[in-house]
């Protein structure tokens, strides 16, 4: 009976070890990201709002996420700063890269998709959403690329961030009859749009829910699994993101 007991005892004692382990070990951590936060606003004023602090898969090497979403390392006193990426040598991934992109992730249900132009190729099965300024020489460029991807529902969100004249463009496409095919004539064929008057409330909150998510540049594209890619992607790149958002 003594044994049992003792046993009895030696696995609660050994179950308060292990949680006080914990405890110690999320304290620390606690003192590091107050330290870490104190010794880089003290030393480099000018660094973006730190949104958040945490431990990477690197022993000794912290993640810090700025207000820009931009990800940078430190040690665990702030004494100095990594801009890079960290790789998972063994497994051969860019953790840097797979969190960058997570972060910068947009819910596709989370998208106004009333204030977008929708267009339908084929069955429209697949869906992809694009911000795009009609002045935007890259945007031009991927029009003509994103012509020939079928079967496919395009979620055109008009975005002026390019000046008035982009304000203008996009006004006259949104209040056109047709506004895809206004769109098309603008991008594809370069001709000229007629003046439209209507109610633009839906362009005003796109540049909104832009700024919220920080879209900064034209052409973005999401994906159907919330991935987001920004830049004006051939075919084939247009392609394959349609396929990885599908799996």
């Amino acid at each position: 009976m003594n044994r049992l007991y003792k046993n009895f005892f030696f696995v609660l004692q050994t179950g308060a070890l292990l949680v006080a382990l914990g405890l110690g070990a999320e304290t620390q951590a606690q003192g590091h990201e107050a330290t870490i936060r104190k010794n880089l606003s003290e030393r480099i004023p000018q660094i973006p709002r730190i949104e958040e602090i945490t431990r990477s898969p690197m022993a000794g090497l912290y993640e810090i996420r700025l207000s820009t979403n931009e990800i940078y390392y430190s040690d665990a006193e702030g004494n100095f700063l990594i801009q890079g990426s960290l790789i998972d040598t063994k497994n051969k991934r860019n953790l840097t890269e797979e969190r960058e992109a997570k972060l910068s992730a947009i819910d596709f249900s989370n998208l106004p998709l009333k204030d977008a132009i929708t267009i339908v190729r084929g069955s429209g099965k697949r869906k992809l959403a694009v911000f795009e300024d009609p002045n935007c020489g890259y945007c031009k460029r991927f029009e003509r690329d994103l012509a020939k991807v079928d079967n496919v529902t395009i979620y055109l969100f008009l975005y002026p961030i390019l000046g008035d004249d982009s304000v203008h463009k996009s006004r006259n496409v949104w209040c056109a009859k047709d506004p895809v095919m206004a769109w098309t004539q603008l991008m594809l064929k370069e001709q000229a749009l007629t003046n439209a008057n209507c109610n633009t409330a839906a362009i005003d909150r796109n540049i909104e829910f832009g700024r919220k998510y920080k879209i900064t540049g034209t052409p973005t594209l999401i994906a159907q699994d919330g991935a987001r890619v920004p830049g004006a992607l051939n075919t084939l790149q247009i392609e394959k993101m349609l396929a990885d958002a599908s799996k």
